[in-house]
């Protein structure tokens, strides 16, 4: 059961409470070069983000924010380390969510930062990571999970006195354990959670690290938004962030199998696969496609699938719920499917 939390709002998308899981990335060039950054940002909205991300590390950077954020309707986040003038600067040029680690400022620079934040009535992520943990009550506790739960705890309390609760939560570690652990003890405190596994790694790796460490999480009902980090293209870390919550029935998507390659198969199983996959990994539909390497377990193994294929022998035959209806010749064959999916998801 998804743990409920407070409700905020970034610019014209609610996260928290009962709302969808949202999925967000990072920009990874610098936002300086406006026409580079909106490029970016409209390739991660039409892959299925819901927020970006952009790093502001100087006061260029968040002049050029304000210009991104006059050429395009998605919510944007500006990522402010240290310089407290730099979030101020950030909120005052549009930005609908700022992101700061507390530890980075004096008391009196972060009361600016809420202060501003009010005025502007936006809400602002509380970021605790691995790297920047607590010293002394990492000592006191002996635990970095523990710590850096403490720590994020602090600095809510401090937020809360200030009678600023609009705020989302972050703690992530490059630890998948560590990264679960502090996330269970973060979701006591009733605010939405953002996840992910930081400094993951290259693609292959940084899936699997993120895929364990947000999927065991959003398991046990915990996180509003996420981010799969990987040293990327950021398009590739909202494809993976969406498989990972069409994987859990937590947004609505394609459902993709295929077999694992044996000796019976007698066509070009992974590039056939991959191009059925690229063909319908974007589309919105509660659907299962399955793509098999031969006809022997094309019909068990595709029961369940909505569409399926398997091809043997210069032949590939179609499979509707498990129930053999067409046999087409190998050269026209992905063709043919790709048509068939259409009318399928055109019906839907």
């Amino acid at each position: 059961m998804r743990k409920i939390t407070k409700e905020i709002a970034v610019r014209n998308l609610k996260i928290g409470a009962q709302n969808p899981i949202a999925i967000q990335s990072m920009t990874n060039i610098a936002v300086t070069d406006v026409e580079a950054t909106l490029a970016q940002i409209t390739l991660c909205g039409e892959a299925g983000c819901d927020i970006m991300r952009i790093a502001v590390p100087n006061i260029a950077a968040a002049r050029a924010f304000k210009q991104v954020r006059a050429q395009t309707d998605m919510p944007l986040v500006a990522d402010i380390h240290f310089d407290y003038r730099l979030a101020i600067a950030a909120t005052e040029n549009g930005a609908d969510k700022i992101r700061v680690n507390p530890g980075n400022m004096s008391l009196s620079q972060l009361d600016s930062v809420i202060d501003c934040a009010k005025m502007h009535r936006i809400p602002i992520r509380i970021g605790v990571n691995g790297g920047s943990i607590n010293k002394d009550v990492l000592a006191r506790t002996g635990s970095r999970a523990q710590a850096m739960y403490e720590s994020l705890t602090e600095y809510v309390r401090y937020f809360e006195s200030r009678n600023f609760d609009d705020i989302v939560l972050s703690v992530k570690s490059t630890d998948v354990t560590e990264t679960v652990r502090t996330n269970r003890l973060v979701a006591q405190l009733g605010y939405p959670v953002h996840l992910g596994v930081t400094e993951a790694g290259l693609v292959k790796q940084g899936i699997v690290k993120n895929s364990i460490g947000i999927g065991a999480l959003l398991l046990d009902g915990i996180g509003d938004t996420v981010r799969v980090s990987l040293t990327a293209d950021p398009v590739e870390e909202v494809i993976a962030a969406k498989d990972i919550l069409v994987s859990l029935g937590l947004k609505d998507g394609v459902t993709f199998v295929s077999c694992p390659k044996c000796g019976r198969c007698s066509i070009d199983l992974e590039n056939v696969a991959k191009e059925i996959y690229d063909y319908v990994k974007n589309l919105d539909k509660n659907v299962k496609i399955a793509v098999m390497g031969c006809e022997v377990n094309g019909p068990g193994e595709c029961a369940d699938a909505d569409l399926g294929l398997a091809g043997a022998n210069g032949k590939f035959v179609f499979f509707k719920r498990g129930k053999r209806y067409r046999t087409v010749n190998a050269d026209e064959a992905i063709e043919q499917f790709k048509k068939e999916i259409d009318a399928l998801t055109n019906d839907n």
